[in-house]
């Protein structure tokens, strides 16, 4: 299983367009991305590939990495930063299987599955493959399980890929704050590598209307207001799953300067085999 991470920050990237932040600066004087987030797993195996979510920025990120197209892909959830990519297998790709999640968003009334099919309706290439959250679907030689997470006030959910024959294993945790589900847990628990979300540092929870949430026994807090976990909280995660590796994504242009490219934060291209 060989693991590229296309794009590893949130929804307006580093550098974000018109920011001359400290972080930003250096992002740009460095040659650093984060992108807006999308995994791409290859197995060397069957020479199939995964791609998990479909970034705004598919296309750079396709030819920035000269990885190969996506033989099926997953959705996570329906955020633009997420999805929006999709239409860019428009003439690449002769067929692609799509698994997303078939449980109803009482919010939108559809399920992630029905959304990405209406959404992209147009797309004759597609075949979306409603997948009921917790139950393993095999795709690319891999077993790959939604689990949900949460990210309100919609539904999202995080995954497990796993290779049934080497027994590598890759969990993402999805967008999330820290309470992520106990049976979610325990399919995400002992991965060979996790990519967790952590949108920002702890302390930058005074700056967020609702401040912080799920405070550890240190009180700090793990949950930046209720959508997305914070680095502590992400670490936290990792310990709670005894990850062996952890790689921190989905990360704002927020972070200090002085922080924003320490380890174990990601950037754009890494690649890891497990």
């Amino acid at each position: 299983m060989r693991v590229t991470l296309l794009g590893t920050g949130d929804t307006t990237g580093t550098p974000t367009v018109g920011c001359d932040c400290d972080t930003c600066e250096a992002a740009r004087e460095r040659g650093i991305e984060r992108t807006r987030f999308s995994v791409h797993v290859a197995n060397e195996r069957t020479g199939e590939a995964l791609l998990v979510d479909f970034s705004p920025d598919f296309r750079y990120q396709f030819l920035r990495e000269d990885v190969s197209l996506p033989d099926a892909a997953v959705v996570t959830h329906v955020h633009f930063d997420h999805l929006d990519g999709l239409g860019n297998v428009f003439r690449i790709l002769d067929s692609l299987d799509v698994y997303a999640a078939d449980e109803t968003d009482p919010q939108t009334g559809q399920s992630v599955a029905e959304t990405v099919a209406e959404d992209y309706h147009y797309l004759r290439a597609l075949e979306v493959q409603p997948t009921t959250p917790l139950e393993p679907v095999r795709t690319c030689g891999f077993d790959v399980t939604l689990v949900p997470v949460e990210h309100p006030p919609l539904l999202c959910y995080g995954l497990a890929i796993e290779d049934p024959e080497t027994g590598a294993k890759l969990s993402l945790s999805g967008d999330t704050s820290y309470d992520v589900p106990a049976e979610s847990r325990a399919v995400l628990a002992d991965p060979d590598l996790l990519l967790a979300d952590a949108i920002v540092p702890a302390d930058f929870c005074e700056y967020h209307p609702v401040g912080g949430r799920h405070e550890g026994p240190d009180g700090v807090p793990r949950t930046f207001g209720t959508k997305h976990m914070t680095r502590e909280g992400a670490l936290a995660l990792a310990e709670d799953l005894n990850a062996d590796r952890t790689r921190l994504v989905h990360a704002a242009h927020y972070y200090p300067v002085d922080e924003a490219f320490e380890e174990p934060l990601a950037v754009d291209g890494e690649e890891y085999v497990l």
